[in-house]
């Protein structure tokens, strides 16, 4: 295995309230976590400064978005000094439910990265094909301009973690065949050598999304460059502990 730490993060999208959030929260707390693995939790905006105060430390808490300024007249939005004024480093940015239901362009994500970074936010950057995409032969070019689009905008590799999610695997219990996951993510760390360096290549954790639960987390965990996950509704459910836990301790 690679040295890369293992990663878990749990998109708890616009799910949840402070009582069922609460009983997560109690859950994840207690619960035995394999101390080799990082788990970040996205939590719903409103709840950012609740779930901060609740969660134990050992696990970090995330935004699902942010704007691409740190202030201004954006009604509805929230900036990357807000998420850090309430105690988050990290934030989820260009997910296809930010892509594909509210239109978020590949230009506007890229600024999002490149603002979170500069306001010292980690960054859970998502890609991933659709499936008329997928049917189509041209994963490849659309993982890799969404992949570019974010790597124009990255200055230092070691608070980005990329998120491949094919979006006709997200809410649908159909899952990438661990072949097929190993597969792209493999392509993307080609890309990543043959555009960047070796080193961002062989440092920065590819993580697996898209209807990962507690009974194919192990099988995809075991791919030699599935760093980790994005979990969406198995996050808000005990078994998402069963998927922090799918890699072993070395």
């Amino acid at each position: 295995m690679s040295s890369r730490k293992f990663f878990v993060g749990g998109n708890w999208k616009m799910n949840g309230d402070k009582e069922s959030l609460g009983e997560l929260i109690m859950t994840l707390n207690t619960a035995s976590l394999n101390d080799e693995t990082e788990v970040v939790c996205g939590a719903p905006s409103i709840y950012l400064d609740f779930v901060r105060s609740k969660l134990d430390l050992r696990i970090g808490v995330a935004a699902q978005n942010c704007y691409k300024v740190p202030k201004g007249a954006f009604t509805g939005e929230i900036s990357p000094a807000m998420i850090k004024d309430c105690g988050i480093d990290w934030v989820i940015l260009g997910h296809s439910e930010r892509r594909h239901v509210f239109g978020e362009s590949d230009e506007l994500i890229g600024q999002k990265v490149a603002h979170c970074l500069g306001s010292d936010l980690g960054v859970i950057a998502c890609i991933g094909e659709k499936l008329e995409e997928r049917e189509a032969g041209t994963t490849e070019d659309v993982v890799f301009e969404q992949t570019k689009v974010i790597a124009d905008n990255v200055k230092d590799w070691t608070r980005v973690v990329l998120a491949y999610e094919p979006v006709w695997a997200i809410g649908t219990g159909k899952t990438a065949t661990p072949g097929q996951a190993q597969e792209v993510h493999e392509k993307l760390r080609g890309w990543l050598r043959a555009n960047l360096s070796d080193a961002v290549a062989d440092s920065v954790r590819i993580i697996y999304g898209g209807s990962v639960t507690g009974g194919n987390c192990k099988e995809l965990a075991a791919q030699p460059d599935v760093d980790g996950f994005l979990v969406g509704g198995a996050s808000l459910k005990p078994e998402f502990v069963d998927i922090i836990n799918a890699r072993g301790p070395k």
